[in-house]
């Protein structure tokens, strides 16, 4: 019962059903306490307003009881039997009572007595006597007036059995009632499932569906995916071309060359071959990063601060006379929704090139700032000046042609940075060196 549901069907009946039919069960039993409660209660005040009216009529009678009518009188009128005892005579109508009501007469306590389990020929076996003490003119009397509530029981049993059948009645609306919301609740998930088909034949190309407060989250990410994948397809296709169309020339000049054999292959042509074949290289690598960072794929995450450590690691051993150190609140379980690869490329470039300049000391940092992915790279080189700042992170642009590489990597993080719709800003840092900022949102 408790296992994993199969379907929201299932686990909503699971949960509201068990739920109604036990509500509707403890109000039956309520109902039931409850209804002898107040039978009882209202039986005992009948039995004190008589008993009363008794009293006031043996007072105007000076304690004469012989002067009351007996017999069947009484309980003709009240229904009840009952019990008057002087130091004269004692009246107990109808004699069948007589067994029932005789020790409350002897009992000194006055108020309501409850009997039952009796056994006592042509008398009831439970019943709910008030017994009344009081002088008239200096003469003890006690009355006594006594109801049957075997009768009384036998109409709460019935008035609860049809409790029962409406209960019963009701618990079998509620089930329909919960089915029927079931079913209208779930239509939306109906009509999605049918939009999804028709996306999937190619009918469609976005969601369009009137769905609830619940599932419009769910409508807005599916769409927001679609964009994505529209996006990286369309930047592919534009890439393959790019691609085809700037190796296209350095092919058809290499095959051209190779073809013509009265031409001699001297050391000039070999030179201009290889700056050919060189050109067709670097396209096919700019492609291969760009390919490798084309976006965030979904469901892909990556653990920033085990990363960040191995990067770390890998760079003390190349520049061993530096120090790299790292300063995060983050713990090493924490993902952040970005790929691997993505991350690697964006801490690798930036560490890479503050090692490359850095006199003794790089600090990485690694923040979450107001949902935001904030990658921190600071190092005690000699810095930029703040007339050069803008223009960090230009492909091929290189500030220093002493320091080996081809002014790829910044280019690389900024490239990277603004496809997850992040920025990538340049400054001066506390070390005095250059300060490294990436500053990509959640979401």
């Amino acid at each position: 019962m408790f296992s994993k549901p199969s379907s929201v069907k299932a686990a909503l009946l699971v949960l509201l059903l068990p739920a109604g039919i036990g509500l509707m069960a403890l109000a039956w039993l309520v109902h039931g306490l409850l209804l002898e409660r107040m039978a009882q209660e209202f039986v005992e005040s009948r039995l004190k307003d008589e008993v009363a009216f008794l009293e006031h009529q043996i007072r105007q009678s000076r304690g004469d009881i012989d002067t009351l009518q007996t017999g069947d009188y009484f309980q003709d009128v009240f229904h009840h039997a009952f019990a008057i005892h002087s130091p004269d005579k004692t009246l107990i109508s109808p004699a069948a009572w007589t067994p029932l009501l005789s020790p409350i007469l002897r009992a000194e306590q006055d108020g309501s007595v409850r009997l039952h389990d009796l056994d006592v020929p042509d008398a009831p076996s439970d019943i709910l006597a008030f017994r009344q003490s009081f002088t008239v003119e200096g003469n003890p009397i006690v009355v006594i007036v006594s109801e049957d509530l075997d009768a009384l029981k036998s109409s709460q049993a019935e008035l609860h059995a049809w409790t029962a059948i409406v209960s019963i009645l009701l618990i079998l609306l509620l089930v329909g009632v919960i089915w029927l919301g079931i079913n209208f609740s779930l239509r939306p998930v109906v009509t999605l499932k049918a939009a999804l088909k028709r996306l999937q034949e190619g009918e469609i190309s976005r969601i369009n569906v009137q769905a609830p407060d619940e599932f419009r989250p769910l409508v807005l990410q599916l769409n927001q995916l679609l964009d994505s994948l529209d996006q990286r397809l369309e930047r592919s296709r534009d890439n393959l071309a790019n691609l085809s169309h700037s190796i296209k020339t350095p092919i058809a000049a290499v095959r051209q060359t190779l073809e013509d054999s009265s031409r001699p292959l001297d050391a000039d042509l070999r030179k201009e071959m290889v700056a050919r074949l060189g050109d067709i290289d670097r396209q096919l690598e700019a492609e291969m990063r760009r390919s490798r960072f084309a976006g965030p794929q979904v469901g892909k995450s990556a653990h920033p601060v085990c990363q960040a450590r191995d990067l770390l690691w890998m760079l003390g051993r190349l520049h061993p006379e530096k120090s790299f150190e790292l300063s995060s609140d983050l713990t090493e379980e924490r993902r952040w929704p970005l790929e691997e690869h993505d991350l690697n490329e964006i801490l690798g470039n930036l560490l890479d090139n503050a090692g490359k300049w850095s006199l003794s000391t790089v600090e990485l940092s690694l923040q979450e700032v107001n949902e935001h992915m904030k990658i921190l790279v600071n190092d005690d080189g000699p810095g930029v000046s703040s007339e050069s700042l803008a223009s960090l992170g230009t492909r091929g642009l290189r500030l220093d042609e002493q320091i080996p590489g081809h002014g790829l990597g910044l280019a690389i993080v900024r490239e990277i940075t603004e496809r997850y719709g992040g920025k990538l800003t340049f400054a001066t840092g506390t070390c005095g060196g250059l300060l490294a900022t990436v500053d990509i949102p959640w979401s």
